[in-house]
């Protein structure tokens, strides 16, 4: 997978990465913890500009997370949580579990829309319950940026520092990244095989 993360940032740059942290957002098992200390790097090396990057990874991580909020926005929380029980198997998700997003979007607020973006999957599933709550447009796009850019250039960060050593990095790095998908998808495997639907009232 690393390869792939990669050729795919060389070959297409800027598009790539944008390209790359859309399906992160939009498919939670690409992690963006794998993508953006690559490109990184190729800004380390000089081969793509630091700031364009984490623009690039920005915009490709927000607009990611729209259908989502759309989604919440558009259907209302009681045909959200019907079709979260009657097809939410594939994505792992029963009507309870909406309503526990639900209920810690209601509690913290657009707080939870800027600090999730730090903690995998809850920065995809977050974006539901704000538009659950019809959390204006503006606000969502705004929390989202700032918390999307925060992580982002904590991880460019690190490609930056780990420039010098990428020859020692790269020989641990890709077989890690295949153990990583591998937790991930069995886990997504696992959740598919014990799903049940939550309780509709």
């Amino acid at each position: 997978m690393a390869t792939w993360i990669i050729e795919t940032i060389t070959a297409l740059g800027y598009a790539g990465i944008f390209l790359l942290m859309l399906l992160e957002s939009v498919f939670p098992p690409i992690p963006s913890e794998l993508i953006i200390p690559f490109a990184g790097y190729s800004a380390a090396t000089g081969a793509l500009d630091l700031w364009l990057v984490l623009l690039a990874a920005t915009a490709g991580a927000v607009v990611g997370m729209l259908p989502w909020y759309l989604a919440g926005r558009l259907f209302g929380l009681g045909r959200v949580r019907t079709l979260a029980d009657r097809h939410g198997r594939w994505l792992t998700l029963n009507a309870a579990e909406v309503d526990t997003a639900t209920g810690w979007f209601r509690r913290f607020g657009p707080v939870i829309v800027l600090a999730g973006r730090l903690i995998p999957l809850i920065r995809t599933l977050i974006s539901i319950p704000a538009g659950l709550a019809r959390m204006p447009l503006w606000h969502f796009l705004a929390f989202s940026t700032l918390g999307a850019f925060t992580w982002n250039a904590i991880l460019v960060g690190a490609g930056f520092i780990l420039a010098e050593h990428y020859d020692r990095v790269e020989t641990w790095l890709d077989p890690g990244t295949t153990i990583v998908l591998g937790v991930v998808v069995l886990t997504y495997l696992y959740r598919i095989v014990t799903w049940r639907p939550g309780r509709l009232d």
